[in-house]
C-alpha cells in the first residue's frame, strides 16, 4: 500500500478499491500538488475542523459523495453546508470501513471555523487517527502538542508509520516532536508534516531527522511511502 503526502497533513491512500483523503486543505495551500476540482475519493476523513484541514472537504464531498467521517459537531456542521453523506465519531470510535479500521484518539489542539463574516463555530475536539489496514497501523497525529498517552495510544496499537507536526507555535515542534516518536511512538518509519507551508510554520524537517532515533521518511508533496 502506497500512501501519498500533499503538504500540510493532508494524506491520501487507496485500500481495497477505496479511496481516501485525510484533512483536504488543498485550496490554499502553496504547496500542495493536488487540484481540489481533481480529487476522487470515496471517503474523506478529518481531525479537526480548523481551516488548514477541513480545507475543500464540502466541494469535493459534494463533487464525489465521499462519505465524510469526522467528530459529530464537524458532522453537523457539514450538513448545514450541503454534505449529505457523513459519518460521526468520537475519541475511542474504532469502526472498519471499506478500505480498513479508523479509530479517533486524542489529541491537544483546538477545533473551530471562523466564518467569513467572523462567527466562530466550534466543531468539536481535536483528535488523532488510528488506520488498521491490511495488517498495517497509520498514526496520523493531527495538530497536537506533546502527551504522555501517546505511549498508551502506541502500544495499544504499534505503528509502522506516523505521520507527526513539527513546525512549532500551533502545534509541536522538533524537540518535542522527536521526543514522542523516540519515546512514546517508536513507529517504524516517521514523516514530518504540517511545516513550511507558511513563515511561521518554517522548519528545517533534516533537524528532525537528525533528532530521532529510528528511520525518518522525509517526502515532499506528491511523494509516497509504501508499506
Amino acid at each position: 500500500m502506497e500512501v501519498t503526502f500533499h503538504g500540510q497533513s493532508c494524506i491520501s491512500f487507496e485500500a481495497n478499491g477505496k479511496k481516501v483523503i485525510v484533512d483536504p486543505f488543498i485550496s490554499g495551500n502553496p504547496l500542495t500538488d493536488l487540484s481540489a476540482d481533481e480529487v476522487e475519493a470515496d471517503f474523506i476523513i478529518l481531525s479537526h475542523g480548523h481551516g488548514d484541514h477541513l480545507g475543500d472537504t464540502v466541494a469535493i464531498a459534494e463533487r464525489t459523495g465521499a462519505m465524510v467521517i469526522a467528530l459529530p459537531e464537524t458532522i453537523d456542521y457539514l450538513s448545514a453546508k450541503g454534505v449529505e453523506n457523513g459519518h460521526p465519531m468520537n475519541i475511542g470510535g474504532n469502526v472498519e470501513f471499506g478500505f480498513g479500521k479508523v479509530k479517533f484518539v486524542q489529541a491537544f489542539h483546538s477545533s473551530s471555523f471562523t466564518e467569513e463574516e467572523g462567527r466562530i463555530i466550534y466543531l468539536g475536539m481535536p483528535c488523532g487517527l488510528i488506520f488498521t489496514i491490511e495488517g498495517k497501523v497509520i498514526y496520523h497525529t493531527g495538530d497536537t502538542g506533546l502527551f504522555s498517552d501517546m505511549q498508551l495510544i502506541a502500544e495499544r496499537h504499534p505503528v509502522d508509520l506516523c505521520f507527526i507536526p513539527i513546525g512549532d507555535n500551533f502545534t509541536m515542534g522538533i524537540d518535542d516532536a522527536s521526543y514522542a516518536v523516540n519515546t512514546f511512538i517508536k513507529p517504524k518509519i516517521a514523516v514530518p508534516i504540517h511545516y513550511n507551508t507558511f513563515d511561521i510554520i518554517k522548519q528545517d524537517p533534516e533537524e528532525f531527522r537528525s533528532k530521532v532515533d529510528g528511520r525518518v521518511e522525509i517526502i515532499q508533496p506528491g511523494e509516497s511511502i509504501t508499506l
